[in-house]
């Protein structure tokens, strides 16, 4: 994800990373090939073939402009989802971290311990399920031996650690560590964070649907292709120029709806989960203000953070 202030209005015409820009490149070099030879064909072919005009452009274009509309407020409210989704496990995690440490003292100190480093770990764990990676090597440095061998083996990593949590509490309670009624305010935070599992799985497995992605891209190539043809005998020498202004505007809407439509990938405009996991553990770190709890090490940057002037 691109990470920067915001920029004055002459330096933001010339931003190129984060921009959908580069990845377009090679359709806008086909839009203006297109264009010279629709500006060739109108100046030297006798009988000029196609002569589309430009009223049928400006129809299909608000169309497509309002079909694009509902495209890109689609993407980003599943974007937006999820970075409320993440909040929420920020806010709980803090609560549980919260409820933790003010434990009496009876509590094992390395208990406390491994519960902060697990609460971490947990929020590393839905990162790497979320995006198809493999998470061990991330929780190796965040859970007890005993639990990551436990975690080794499963699918759905996140969910064990949330039971481990259980099992924990369970266990500081027949110890008589901690009274029922904590365990039941504790337990409305572990299912919050059960909670969050479940919305970020939703947004994950249920993509937009393919035939509506698909019927919006074929509609904007095929005008953007026939656009030159429609502009040539109106604009003459600026065909070009216009119809490579409308194709970006079109095809970068596009792109960028494409990219948010799953907000826990690597692409760029793609939420920053690797910071967001980090952030985490660094408010984990300071509340417990244990000379002990050595923070584990920062995540890979395979998420493409990008922090800029």
């Amino acid at each position: 994800m691109i990470i920067r202030p915001k920029l004055n209005w002459f330096r933001l015409l010339f931003v190129w990373r984060g921009s959908v820009l580069p990845q377009l490149l090679p359709r806008l070099a086909l839009i203006f090939v297109l264009s010279i030879s629709a500006m060739f064909m109108h100046d030297h072919i006798r009988n000029y073939p196609v002569n589309l005009g430009t009223p049928p452009f400006a129809l299909v274009g608000i169309a497509l402009a309002v079909f694009l509309g509902f495209r890109n407020s689609a993407s980003y409210e599943r974007w937006w989802e999820g970075r409320k989704l993440w909040g929420e496990l920020f806010i709980t995690a803090r609560s549980l971290a919260r409820q933790i440490l003010s434990m009496p003292n009876s509590l094992d100190p390395l208990q406390k311990r491994h519960f902060l480093a697990a609460i971490g770990g947990f929020a590393h764990a839905l990162r790497h399920q979320l995006r198809g990676t493999d998470a061990l090597a991330d929780l190796a440095s965040r859970l007890t031996p005993e639990l990551h061998a436990r975690v080794s083996t499963a699918q759905f990593k996140p969910g064990i650690i949330l039971l481990w949590f259980g099992e924990w509490l369970a266990q500081r309670q027949r110890d008589g560590t901690i009274d029922g009624y904590a365990l039941i305010a504790i337990d409305r935070n572990l299912n919050a964070l059960s909670d969050v599992i479940g919305g970020c799985e939703r947004l994950a497995n249920t993509p937009l649907p393919f035939s509506y992605s698909v019927m919006i891209h074929r509609t904007i190539y095929l005008f953007c292709v026939l656009l030159p043809f429609g502009l040539v005998d109106g604009a003459g020498m600026l065909t070009p120029l216009f119809a490579l202004l409308v194709a970006y505007a079109f095809m970068a809407l596009e792109a960028i709806a494409a990219q948010i439509e799953d907000p826990f990938g690597l692409e760029e405009n793609d939420l920053a989960l690797n910071a967001m996991c980090n952030t985490l553990e660094a408010v984990l770190h300071d509340m417990s203000a244990d000379p002990a709890f050595e923070r584990a090490p920062k995540a890979s940057s395979s998420s493409r953070l990008y922090i800029l002037d």
